[in-house]
């Protein structure tokens, strides 16, 4: 099995590394959720090892980010953090399972293999949504209003597909630059309020077509379903 392990602290790396290893697992190690990022994008990996807190991007950017491409491994959060809350945050966004450090090294083989197991054996099914005048094929990465197909760019999709994961959710823009753009905040914030603009007019998310896609001012944006 081939794994991507993402952690900044390099002698807990080692030891997981060593760990796995003798396992008969492959390895790569990461420092960067950047540069971990454009293995995944070039690589083919079995499995995701994710630490938490990265200083260039979060485990939880990476998997945002990792989620926006389509098809992704598995992932599994290492970490110290331990509260109910983030163990909740972790799982809702889409990881498979969950570890607290430091872990057993046989409960983490363990469920690293049950884990590799279980994704082979499962029927991958895309997901497509539909919200009155609207249609979501997350699989696909594919939009339709009234039954006609959207040309969407690159990024609109990327950012669409974030939007409707994250309904409801205000999303800073330093957040979208780093799991859309894979970049630090810098960026020009202009850009992200064109491809805002961009979708609100193709996407129709538009007040009197159920949706409320806003700029809050100083903190970022927030897609509603209204009712």
């Amino acid at each position: 099995m081939k794994i991507a392990f993402l952690e900044d602290d390099l002698a807990f790396a080692q030891d997981i590394v060593n760990t796995l290893e003798t396992a008969g697992h492959l390895v790569q190690h990461f420092v960067s959720g950047r540069a971990c990022l454009k293995a995944l994008a070039s690589e083919q990996f079995d499995i995701c090892l994710f630490d938490w807190e990265i200083p260039d991007m979060s485990g939880f950017e990476v998997l945002s980010s990792l989620k926006l491409k389509g098809s992704y491994p598995p992932v599994i959060f290492l970490t110290g953090r331990d509260a109910e809350e983030d163990i909740v945050k972790v799982i809702e966004s889409g990881a498979d399972d969950y570890i607290v450090k430091p872990p057993v090294a046989s409960v983490l083989v363990a469920r690293l293999n049950a884990l590799h197991r279980r994704n082979h054996a499962k029927d991958n099914k895309n997901q497509v949504l539909k919200f009155g005048h609207l249609s979501v094929d997350f699989g696909k990465r594919r939009f339709e209003v009234n039954g006609e197909f959207v040309k969407l760019t690159e990024k609109e999709t990327e950012l669409a597909l974030y939007f409707f994961d994250q309904q409801g959710t205000l999303l800073s823009r330093g957040h979208l630059t780093k799991v859309v753009w894979g970049t630090t905040p810098d960026i020009d914030t202009r850009t992200i309020d064109v491809h805002v603009s961009h979708l609100r007019n193709k996407l129709l998310l538009l007040p009197e077509h159920g949706w409320r896609l806003t700029s809050v001012y100083h903190q970022g944006y927030r897609l509603e379903r209204l009712s």
